[in-house]
């Protein structure tokens, strides 16, 4: 499920009661006459695990694939009324009074170097802020633009703090943006308010350069809404009529995300981006709420909410601490990247129970990171037992099904020279041209997972992937 799908579960069935007629005020653009966990399936993407990696390892992917988990981090208005980062459109607050919220938007108890300390102790090696989400209010500065942190009661630039702050934590920078506008009647009716649909797009491009200007290396931009099919999102959900999208656009307007690519290279060439804006190539794809299928081919990203919705929604309680760990075991463990998220309240300070249940992944991740950082999915598939994950000449099998005490797994070129489990103790295990067998016993179960190394007599990547059982 996805922000959209997301959003017809609330019930946003319109976005027509948003939208001013004619008026410009705060930021506010004007109408203009008229003129968007699931398993590994057999057919799950894979290939032996030499092939297609040099251009990614060797490319400006490398550091990225070799961290595996984030840290994602909604925050902005709607962190005010606390229902979520879509609360305008699913409770269709008018554009005026929405805006209102810029000049409550205070956050004194924000402290950037905090939340750059947290990420590094949970474990993170990158964080993605939303510099502008859909409502178009912007965290960072835009001369022609007020609607921003620097131009309302906080009075200070945002992502300028928390990209210094990151980087001193020795973290790499990530960006959110959303270069679609709700603010825009163009982004519902492209083709009827063509013009206005225009003015939206010079302010995506503008503000881009801004972010790749202003505030030095950004190492990942995470674009949210550039696809011509959230313009088709834009349009059936102005009417209750067609609630369900009817594929991409096809109408006169583009976001000329070609032009953006240019210039986005041209001053930032190392940055790696996403696939959610139309005409930019992608380095990797996201998904959300799920972790989806085995796929070794195309780098990938799990973006998942902590708690509740992906911006503040109140205090509420995170999910449990195995939930949260093996969610993360489970996606490096189909070849992607964990992109764990939390909503900071309105002030700038992160809800006590989520700040400690990040902490509590962090000291798991400083016992077992072996296990995940540096490591790809495989060889072999997921299955009940769990998944694996791979390194130099050793296969971390991860079991995540505390019940088991048998693992049959499906035999492998080469020699299984030793097994143990990462906290040292021997791991019994029977190898021979029909299977490779583990045993575990009761010191080496583990109810959140029981990790076994197996040290092989050559490079783990010369494995082929294969099913298990």
């Amino acid at each position: 499920m996805d922000r959209r799908d997301f959003c017809l579960r609330l019930g946003a069935m319109s976005g027509l009661g948003m939208l001013p007629a004619g008026v410009r005020a705060l930021g506010m653009p004007g109408q203009t006459a008229p003129g968007s966990v699931a398993g590994s399936a057999p057919g799950a993407a894979q290939a032996s695990l030499g092939e297609k990696t040099s251009a990614v390892e060797h490319g400006r992917l490398q550091w990225w694939r070799e961290a595996r988990f984030g840290m994602m981090i909604h925050w902005g208005l709607y962190a005010i009324p606390g229902r979520g980062e879509w609360v305008q459109f699913a409770e269709q607050i008018p554009v005026r009074q929405y805006a209102t919220l810029a000049q409550q938007f205070n956050p004194t108890d924000f402290h950037a170097e905090a939340w750059a300390s947290l990420a590094r102790d949970a474990g993170m090696k990158y964080t993605v802020l939303t510099a502008r989400h859909h409502d178009g209010f912007a965290l960072f500065d835009d001369p022609d633009n007020p609607f921003t942190s620097v131009s309302t009661a906080a009075r200070r630039d945002l992502i300028d703090e928390y990209a210094r702050a990151v980087r001193r934590a020795g973290l790499h920078v990530g960006l959110y943006y959303s270069p679609l506008d709700w603010r825009f009647p163009g982004f519902f009716f492209p083709d009827l308010q063509l013009e206005n649909a225009e003015q939206m797009r010079a302010q995506y491009h503008r503000q881009i350069e801004i972010l790749a200007t202003k505030y030095g290396e950004i190492d990942v931009l995470w674009f949210d809404g550039g696809e011509s099919d959230w313009l088709s999102f834009g349009h059936d959900m102005s009417s209750t009529a067609f609630p369900k999208r009817k594929g991409d656009y096809h109408g006169q307007f583009s976001w000329r995300g070609d032009e953006v690519n240019a210039m986005l290279r041209s001053k930032q060439p190392q940055v790696i981006v996403n696939n959610r804006a139309a005409g930019i190539p992608p380095d990797y794809h996201s998904r959300e709420w799920t972790v989806g299928s085995f796929d070794n081919t195309s780098p990938w990203e799990c973006a998942f909410p902590l708690a509740g919705y992906w911006g503040y929604s109140g205090d509420t309680e995170p999910m449990a601490l195995k939930d949260a760990i093996q969610l993360l075991v489970n996606v490096v463990g189909r070849d992607g990247n964990l992109l764990m998220n939390i909503g900071p309240r309105a002030d700038g300070t992160i809800v006590p129970s989520h700040e400690q249940r990040l902490r509590e992944m962090g000291q798991w991740v400083q016992k077992y990171g072996e296990s995940i950082y540096g490591t790809r999915g495989g060889p072999f598939m997921p299955g009940k037992y769990g998944v694996s994950t791979h390194k130099a000449n050793r296969i971390y099998v991860h079991v995540l099904d505390a019940a088991m005490s048998r693992i049959a797994l499906p035999p492998i070129p080469g020699k299984v020279v030793r097994s143990t489990c990462l906290t040292g103790e021997a791991v019994r295990f029977t190898q021979n041209a029909a299977s490779l067998d583990l045993i575990l016993t009761r010191n080496s179960a583990n109810q959140t997972d029981a990790i076994v190394v197996l040290d092989l007599d050559r490079h783990a990547h010369e494995i082929p992937v294969t099913q298990v059982g």
